[in-house]
């Protein structure tokens, strides 16, 4: 996997051994950050269950002016630190060891860019789909910035505008088998 646009354009990102990680494929992630485009320069990335780290090394690539790394596995967040290492990220980014959902993983905000890329197993289940919308809605009403935009990757079909509360502004693209859900606050 590589870095498609931006000051670290081409180069290659180290991932750990296995299946653990699922990083978003390379189509997506180009038309999402191009999607994206107003909000990376000089934004702040928060990149919630970061793999290793290709969505919020994308975003620092094209500008952003920082990036909040949340991955609580040990091999991910090991090639995460030599990623961010081997482009000279460091400066400009932080790894968090922790639950991506937890409360702290946001703490303080405000965020302009929340990637949300949560493994697919919590979605399978209705009570896990339900417990991530209200993560969700904890997101984009709280650390989110006003005008910010919080982007979830998911599975195509998993999840209907309808199970997100009132109050958030929703808009989903399909790619392929994959549903990009850009969600904000409505009065934004």
């Amino acid at each position: 996997m590589r870095v498609i646009a931006g000051t670290h354009r081409g180069r290659l990102l180290i991932a750990p051994e296995g299946r653990g990680t699922r990083p978003m494929l390379g189509r997506v992630r180009e038309a999402v950050f191009h999607r994206l485009e107003p909000w990376l320069p000089g934004g702040r990335v928060l990149d919630l269950f970061a793999g290793t780290g290709s969505l919020g090394i994308e975003a620092l690539s094209r500008g952003a002016a920082f990036a909040r790394f949340v991955e609580r596995g040990e091999p991910a967040r090991l090639a995460l630190g030599q990623n961010l290492a081997s482009f000279g990220l460091e400066a400009k980014s932080e790894v968090l060891a922790a639950d991506a959902l937890s409360e702290t993983a946001a703490a303080p905000g405000p965020w302009d860019v929340i990637l949300f890329d949560p493994p697919y197993p919590l979605l399978d289940a209705f009570d896990g789909r339900r417990d991530l919308v209200a993560v969700v809605e904890r997101l984009v009403l709280g650390p989110l910035a006003p005008d910010g935009v919080f982007v979830f990757h998911a599975p195509m079909g998993k999840l209907r505008a309808r199970e997100f509360p009132a109050g958030l502004e929703v808009a989903q693209k399909t790619y392929g088998t994959t549903d990009i859900w850009f969600l904000g606050r409505s009065e934004a």
